[in-house]
C-alpha cells in the first residue's frame, strides 16, 4: 500500500469550476479510488445595525396587511425545488440572505437549500418586495412548500 497522496490538481480545478458556474457553496466526488470535496465561501456585504438582534420566528416573519395571502395561490410564492433543510444565511453567524419588508432582484439568493450536502441556492424568479416568509433557518421542507412570497 502506497503512502504517497497524490492531488488531482485537474479535478479540484474542475470541480471549483463547477461550484462557481452553478453558484453553490459545496460539492463532492468519489470513485472507487479517491474522495474529492470542495468548499468555497461566499462573501456577504453586512450592514451594521445599532439596535440588539431579535430572534425570529416564522409567526413574526409575515407583514401586517388588511388582506390575509394564500401563499399556495398567490403569483410571488417561491416553491421548494427539492427536499432538504432551509439556510436563510450562507454561515449561522451572518444576516439572513432577506427579511421581511425587503426588495429583492431578479436572480438574488433568497436561501439555500441543503440536499444530499450540496447547498442549492434558491433564486428570486422576479423583483420584488418578500411579503412572507414561511420557513425558518434550519427548517425542514418538502418538494414544492411555499418558502416565501414575493410581490
Amino acid at each position: 500500500m502506497s503512502t504517497d497522496f497524490k492531488i488531482n490538481k485537474e479535478a479540484v480545478q474542475e470541480l471549483a469550476s463547477i461550484l462557481k458556474e452553478t453558484d453553490l457553496t459545496e460539492i463532492e466526488y468519489e470513485t472507487e479510488h479517491a474522495y474529492i470535496r470542495v468548499k468555497r465561501r461566499i462573501q456577504t456585504t453586512q450592514s451594521i445595525h445599532t439596535e440588539p438582534k431579535v430572534q425570529t420566528t416564522v409567526s413574526q416573519l409575515s407583514v401586517a396587511s388588511d388582506k390575509t395571502i394564500d401563499p399556495i395561490q398567490h403569483p410571488g410564492s417561491v416553491k421548494s425545488p427539492m427536499v432538504g433543510t432551509a439556510y436563510m444565511a450562507p454561515d449561522p453567524e451572518s444576516e439572513p440572505f432577506v427579511k421581511v419588508g425587503d426588495i429583492v432582484e431578479k436572480g438574488q439568493t433568497l436561501m439555500i437549500i441543503e440536499a444530499m450536502k450540496v447547498m442549492n441556492p434558491i433564486k428570486a424568479q422576479k423583483a420584488g418586495r418578500v411579503i412572507e416568509i414561511l420557513v425558518s433557518d434550519t427548517y425542514p421542507v418538502e418538494f414544492n412548500e411555499v418558502l416565501l412570497v414575493i410581490e
